[in-house]
């Protein structure tokens, strides 16, 4: 059995602590105070520390530490109510299952039907490109007004 040890084990689960509640501070940071919204972003996005923040902001450590965890608190209760983050993984996700289960079927058919090469071929390239440049340029489209 492999022994990775509880220090390593406490970093992951401290890290993937911080990726959660750095999502939902990129969903809802909006909705926080602008001194909320500096001080997560100094800590989460900057890496400061409390202590950093605390000097930087001309507050005490327990008081950059107490509005971090009110944060927190904060922006579960509001993916709690709204459910954003909850809603965006469960489409990453679909799109990922049905983009992994046409690929097999598509391998799969490409083995009964080698004559369809190039059509699968084609299927193949569309499943595993990269839209980022597609989805950007959708994005700005929308926000500009076009179509």
């Amino acid at each position: 059995m492999l022994d990775i040890g509880w220090g390593l084990i406490y970093n992951i689960l401290v890290t993937m602590d911080k990726m959660t509640f750095m999502r939902l501070w990129d969903l809802y940071h909006g909705i926080l105070t602008p001194t909320q919204q500096e001080i997560t972003d100094l800590y989460f996005n900057y890496d400061l520390t409390l202590s950093e923040i605390a000097e930087r902001k001309g507050v005490s450590r327990q008081g950059v530490s107490e509005c971090l965890a009110k944060c927190k608190n904060q922006l579960k209760e509001y993916e709690g109510k709204l459910g954003l983050e909850k809603m965006l993984t469960e489409g990453d996700l679909y799109a990922s299952f049905m983009r992994t289960d046409a690929s097999r079927w598509a391998d799969a058919f490409l083995q009964l039907h080698p004559e369809y090469a190039a059509d699968i071929n084609e299927l193949q390239q569309i499943l595993n490109k990269d839209y980022a440049q597609e989805i950007d340029s959708a994005i700005k489209n929308k926000k500009q007004g076009k179509k």
